[in-house]
């Protein structure tokens, strides 16, 4: 009976600690690209610059970290008296996973400055149609890393989520700006699709690295992951900054901004926290759940970002975006209906998959 009791609040558990990551992740991948975009709307055009606000974000991290410390000493020490807490560390990782998460760190840089050149070169809409990918990729390097099991309603789900972004395109025709070349123009295009490439594959990498590893993956863990990906990423950005000249741009483009000098470096700060937000919201729906349904909060955001770019900037809410808004929900709706029809069927089952490794060290 007490067993019981305990796996009901272990799954419990899991089920809030999905619900608050899918909330961290939703809030950052909506709120990056509209603050990226006050950057480039005001007058910012360095885009190594922007991608190392992608990343650099990660020193925040260090306050979950050090609070789940807090949290794991105090709980040794209740459980037993005897324990000496002076011997617990603060950083868990081993050298493997260091390792691993490096070279996804370096990964992810190369994410980030091909979403950067995307963005800088392609309007919103195109460039939310080809980043809606991502979510294809995800399925396919899901299925070929981790043999993700598909059911009608996830696939409805992925099918529903891509076509809500697609639609999005509508409005975009004949969209290229005004001076810009073909070349430049096809650039982005091809670059904003190995940016969703990047992204489809990193995510499954990382859900197949917390299977295979093992060192027992907690969530504290997955807070220090994060940080060495991040770390690594920012980096790969500051060479391109240091190449690029980009930091002796900044106080120039800061006194030039259209909001203000002091405005600007607030933006930069505001977005290098809210999309380090986005990130650990990604790693820590991987940890609770899957790759997938990383992907489709992804997909899920691009309309709502839409939405959200015609409340704070004033756009003009044309017809598309409401049916993209539409299918989004109901591809999102299908895949969780999916998942409880499968709790009801089974009582084994839950939305969040079993996993080995323990959530007591959160």
């Amino acid at each position: 009976m007490a067993e019981a009791k305990e796996i009901s609040k272990e799954e419990t558990m899991k089920r809030i600690l999905l619900v608050l990551n899918c909330i961290i992740q939703v809030l950052g991948a909506c709120g990056g690209p509209l603050v990226m975009r006050l950057y480039f709307i005001h007058g910012g055009s360095h885009i190594w610059l922007s991608s190392f606000l992608q990343c650099a974000g990660f020193p925040i991290m260090f306050i979950p970290l050090f609070i789940s410390y807090i949290i794991r000493r105090h709980t040794t020490a209740a459980a037993a008296a005897t324990t000496n807490t002076t011997k617990m560390k603060m950083f868990t990782i081993k050298l493997p996973l260091f390792g691993i998460f490096a070279i996804i760190g370096v990964l992810q840089g190369l994410d980030t400055i091909t979403y950067s050149i995307g963005l800088s070169r392609l309007p919103v809409s195109t460039s939310a149609l080809v980043i809606a990918t991502q979510l294809a990729f995800t399925a396919i390097f899901a299925f070929l890393l981790v043999k993700q099991k598909f059911t009608a309603y996830s696939v409805n789900a992925i099918i529903m989520l891509i076509l809500g972004a697609a639609v999005l395109a509508l409005q975009g025709r004949g969209d290229k700006p005004i001076g810009e070349s073909n070349k430049k123009y096809v650039m982005g295009f091809v670059m904003t699709l190995l940016a969703a490439l990047l992204f489809g594959f990193i995510m499954p990498l990382i859900e197949l690295v917390y299977k295979k590893t093992k060192q027992d993956i907690t969530y504290s863990l997955v807070v220090e992951l994060q940080i060495v990906v991040s770390f690594f990423s920012t980096l790969l950005a500051i060479v391109g900054m240091i190449i690029a000249k980009d930091f002796k741009a900044i106080p120039k483009e800061a006194r030039h901004f259209g909001l203000g000098e002091t405005s600007y470096y607030v933006l930069l700060v505001a977005t290098a926290i809210i999309c380090q937000l986005a990130s650990l919201g990604a790693m820590g729906v991987i940890f609770c759940s899957s790759s997938l349904l990383s992907g489709i909060m992804v997909a899920m955001s691009i309309p709502l970002t839409e939405v959200l770019a015609v409340l704070f900037y004033k756009e003009k809410f044309q017809a598309v975006k409401g049916i993209s808004l539409i299918l989004s929900l109901w591809g999102f709706v299908s895949y969780f209906y999916g998942e409880f029809k499968q709790i009801k069927k089974n009582k084994k089952c839950s939305i969040i998959p079993r996993r080995e490794q323990p959530l007591s060290n959160v």
